[in-house]
């Protein structure tokens, strides 16, 4: 990247002349964000997900935030634009629809099963409980998290999208309190989700909260979380998969649920 000052520079430039080649120069400082956020995002996908494809989606989600970014928020850009980028990657995979209905069937029969026998046993189920309740064996439940957890939809990262009124999609940066919106219900909705999501993870059983920690806050990979616990990269990709239906499961019966994209 350049230095800070050029940087700095180049966005008081921008913002003064909106001049294309001056946010062409803004892209290519910051192009190694969506490098990053691809490589990230594509290594749990199928291997006939390109990662390049992925690279153009967030490109354009760079882009996006470039031209939408307001320096007078107390956010910084690379924050504000990984949100934008990685927004436009699950979008674009969500329009895709890649996943079979098979795996987005059983994903969702997962989850009502979790919920009911959370609600019925108030704990967390186990590996058996949860077969049982599906109606498969233990060996078929670890296949279908295994399959499920090659899919976008078992991403933390759509848990914290929410849509606006007008059906657009946008991340939880965006709904930094504005003085001069004249809506604050994206911002209520976006508070309630952070708060429900929180708790719920606050509730998961230890090691599937020790995986979404590490993951989501520490940035570990799963071949890093697994050595820290021991466990194969498959099994760590298990758990983070039952990790997210669970917050699925729980989150449904939240009012912060309806301003869930799912």
């Amino acid at each position: 990247m350049a230095k800070a000052e050029d940087t700095q520079s180049l966005w008081r430039e921008f913002r003064r002349t909106g001049d294309k080649a001056v946010r062409d120069r803004l892209i290519l400082t910051y192009a190694p964000l969506v490098k990053y956020v691809a490589g990230r995002l594509g290594s749990g996908l199928p291997a006939h997900v390109d990662e390049g494809d992925l690279t153009s989606y967030g490109l354009l989600g760079l882009i996006g935030a470039i031209e939408r970014y307001d320096p007078d928020r107390d956010v910084k850009f690379e924050t504000y634009a990984i949100a934008r980028i990685k927004g436009a990657i699950i979008d674009e995979l969500r329009a895709m629809d890649w996943v079979p209905r098979s795996v987005r069937s059983r994903a969702r029969e997962i989850e009502r099963a979790i919920g009911e026998l959370e609600r019925k046993l108030h704990r967390a189920p186990t590996d058996e409980e949860i077969a049982k309740k599906v109606g498969i064996t233990e060996a078929e439940l670890e296949e279908s998290l295994t399959e499920i957890s090659r899919s976008s939809i078992a991403a933390l990262d759509e848990l914290w999208t929410v849509s606006s009124s007008g059906g657009d999609q946008i991340a939880l940066i965006d709904t930094i309190e504005d003085t001069e919106a004249p809506d604050p219900q994206s911002s209520l909705s976006a508070t309630e989700m952070r708060e429900a999501i929180g708790e719920a993870i606050a509730r998961l059983p230890e090691r599937e909260k020790l995986v979404v920690t590490l993951y989501y806050y520490e940035e570990l990979t799963l071949r890093e979380i697994g050595e820290v616990l021991g466990v194969t990269e498959s099994r760590v990709s298990q758990l983070h998969t039952k990790a997210i239906l669970r917050l699925k499961s729980r989150l449904s019966g939240s009012p912060a649920r309806s301003a869930l994209e799912t």
